[in-house]
């Protein structure tokens, strides 16, 4: 009875499981194409055809931006090669918006529609020989300029930045160093009156312990002197009597 029981529950889990554990065709359903894909993307690389091969590649745009592709054959091998490389770009509506059949070339356009745009490149001309190719594509916006003017402008942006940094820099050091210099001499200006403020107390403190020193010793003479005088104007009055002058036995 378990093991019945046990099997049902399984099998309703099978069931169960490609309904809600099953992959998800859209990674985000709350959120527009418009949300998902919006930006001005550019990408460069390089990719080997094979003999008749055909390469496809997809690239979103928005309605109104600028779409871009440019394309250059690098090398062919084989017998009686052929340089051509075809070239279709298709709308997300399945139409042709532009086809070439050389060796190098570009193509700009206005996207009209919003969504994905097939580029393929077919080597169908060299049914023996491979073929290399260089991709360069991407969208701009209305407004902006080639992405090749872009760089070159972004180039110089950088080198007249990296100027204007030099510059700020050798400007910051000048300015550091002058205040270095400003601060040096207001230090010493501080210590040498520092110097000269300890110098006028010290000698402050001489002088008044000279003048204290002095002082005392001006009244102790002073003192004397009076004293002295004053023994001295007394001895001239004093008066010897007759019976002073006796002679005593």
């Amino acid at each position: 009875m378990f093991w019945r029981i046990s099997c049902l529950v399984l099998f309703l889990a099978s069931l169960w499981a490609p309904v809600h554990g099953g992959p998800m065709t859209s990674p985000h359903p709350n959120i527009t194409d418009q949300e998902l894909f919006w930006g001005s993307d550019q990408y460069d690389f390089s990719v080997v055809l094979p003999a008749g091969g055909l390469e496809c590649f997809w690239h979103f745009a928005h309605r109104g931006e600028h779409f871009y592709l440019n394309f250059v054959v690098q090398w062919v091998t084989g017998v009686g090669h052929d340089s051509h490389l075809s070239v279709m770009v298709n709308a997300p509506g399945g139409l042709v918006v532009s086809s070439v059949d050389e060796a190098k070339g570009q193509i700009n356009f206005k996207a009209e529609e919003t969504g994905f745009y097939q580029m393929c490149f077919s080597n169908f001309h060299n049914r023996f020989g491979n073929m290399q190719i260089f991709l360069s594509f991407g969208v701009f916006y209305e407004g902006q300029q080639d992405p090749a003017k872009s760089k070159e402008e972004e180039r110089k942006k950088k080198e007249e930045a990296g100027k204007d940094l030099n510059n700020t820099l050798t400007i910051i050091a000048d300015a550091t160093h002058r205040v270095e210099n400003q601060v040096f001499h207001m230090f010493r200006y501080y210590s040498f009156g520092r110097m000269r403020k300890s110098g006028d107390h010290f000698l402050l403190l001489s002088n008044s312990q000279y003048i204290t020193w002095w002082s005392t010793a001006l009244s102790l003479l002073i003192v004397t002197s009076g004293y002295l005088q004053l023994v001295f104007l007394k001895r001239l009055f004093v008066s010897k009597t007759a019976e002073e002058e006796k002679p005593r036995c």
